[in-house]
């Protein structure tokens, strides 16, 4: 018998059949530590701390300096909309970004059902001169996009560039500044109602903001 570890919370045990005796394979199981919901007051572990996905064109695995420097890339990819005004606004946050953070190349990506894709971004990168691209998903969970498409279509693009490293970062989670965002949208929004302030970016010219 012997026992095989395939993933930190995985062991698959196994049995070695003889020809008296026929022993069925056990199989145990324990549930991923990010399915496992917290309770009561939270100082969370699943704050993302965590390093997540890294990768690059090679397929190998290596630490990646914490710095953005000239040749990096950012890429900011949300789903993509059928909604031009919606698609728009990723354009917004990519200036916002850009203008905050004070690197110089970053462009917006749209995962579907809108221009430009991430392979028109990725592009974009390498043609300013970027030899690592740092592909971050403008998503809240890590759902399928995160774990299969996002990655499927990062690493087609970068097939065209050999030389360029890329790497996945994990998407918003569960950060502590996403509380402040969220009570804030809240509380701008009942100010609005009340008749306090106006229609966000968001909400304008949408009359979605209103008592029902």
């Amino acid at each position: 018998m012997e026992s095989l570890s395939i993933l930190p919370h995985i062991t698959i045990t196994r049995s070695f059949v003889s020809e008296k005796t026929r022993t069925r394979t056990p199989f145990k199981w324990t549930p991923p530590k990010f399915l496992e919901l917290p309770r009561g007051p939270s100082e969370s572990k699943y704050l993302f701390r965590r390093k997540l996905c890294l990768s690059n064109g090679n397929g190998e695995i290596r630490r990646i300096p914490h710095v953005l420097g000239d040749r990096d890339g950012v890429i900011i990819v949300d789903h993509g909309s059928r909604r031009k005004e919606s698609n728009l606004m990723l354009n917004d946050f990519v200036a916002m970004f850009r203008e905050k953070t004070g690197y110089p190349i970053v462009e917006p990506a749209h995962m579907e059902l809108a221009e430009p894709s991430i392979r028109d971004a990725f592009v974009s990168c390498v043609q300013q001169g970027a030899d690592r691209v740092i592909v971050s998903p403008f998503f809240l969970f890590p759902g399928r996009h995160w774990h299969q498409d996002i990655p499927s279509l990062a690493a087609e693009a970068a097939r065209e560039h050999p030389d360029v490293s890329y790497i996945i970062t994990a998407p918003l989670g569960l950060h502590d500044l996403l509380v402040d965002v969220v009570n804030d949208r809240i509380k701008h929004c009942l100010s609005h109602v009340a008749g306090d302030a106006d229609e966000c970016a968001a909400c304008a010219g949408t009359s979605k903001c209103r008592l029902y």
